[in-house]
């Protein structure tokens, strides 16, 4: 196997590139001499942190339930909506171009109708961070439990396996490099979602108080508050990938 198949191998490379980042945002603003008000140094960033009043922690939590909440909201209803779909190809002809013609609304429009219908507040948030995140989940996952061997269908049916047991045992170990597939699309999407629904209208969570500080270019408030919305991303695309790595059996390669 080669070197750089190997986990450990990819995390030092992973860590390697984010300190060369952070190195070369150091050396930019401190030799080019950028003024903090544009772009403020690490250490400047970090230290807006030490501000109690931007309630770090309590921004953090509320964007953090609507980015999760968003995407598993988003993940339950697109396998269901996809095995529904695989079941009956009269629903599929009758509902998935809907979906298709409801998905192509810019997100962004349907903002402010969703602030009207559920005020402000985690629940439009988290509505946003689902509509954007499903339809990939949904496509992926219809696609991968399509995609099975028609001989092994054949041979559970002949046993007389139920419809149950034959998406439990062939179609969804089947389809889970697609739904994966789908999911680490989603898990960007709904980090998207969220923090649009919370700069169309919010008065808590990261998106929101980065419009606060913007008000009086407390830039380093801004990056920290990326930063932060950046984490979140990454939490929910390193749970998708553990668990990938957990439940998807890959084949062995030989180097």
């Amino acid at each position: 196997m080669n070197r750089l198949d190997s986990p450990v191998s990819r995390w030092t490379f992973a860590i390697v590139a984010h300190l060369l980042l952070v190195l070369a945002w150091y050396l930019f603003v401190e030799l080019g001499r950028v003024p903090k008000f544009v772009m403020p140094s690490p250490q400047a960033t970090l230290a807006a942190l030490t501000n109690a009043d931007y309630a770090w922690w309590t921004n953090t939590a509320v964007t953090a339930t609507e980015i999760f909440g968003g995407y598993f909201l988003a993940l339950v209803v697109g396998v269901l909506l996809a095995l529904v779909f695989t079941w009956s190809r009269t629903l599929e002809a009758l509902f998935l171009p809907l979906l298709v013609t409801l998905n192509m609304i810019p997100k962004v429009a349907l903002g402010p109708l969703i602030i009207v219908w559920f005020k402000y507040g985690i629940v439009p948030n988290t509505l946003m961070a689902f509509s954007i995140a499903v339809f990939p989940i949904l496509l992926t996952t219809a696609r991968g439990l399509r995609e099975i061997e028609p001989e092994l269908l054949d041979l559970v049916r002949s046993l007389r396996g139920s419809r149950w047991q034959v998406f439990v045992k062939i179609q969804l170990p089947g389809a889970l490099p697609y739904i994966f597939s789908g999911m680490k699309v989603a898990s960007i999407l709904a980090v998207a979602g969220a923090v649009v629904g919370e700069f169309l209208g919010s008065d808590k969570g990261l998106g929101y108080l980065m419009l606060q500080v913007q008000v009086t270019l407390d830039t380093p408030a801004m990056f920290m508050a990326v930063i932060l919305i950046t984490l979140i991303g990454m939490a929910l695309y390193g749970l998708v990938l553990g668990l990938e790595r957990l439940l998807v059996v890959r084949d062995a390669r030989v180097s």
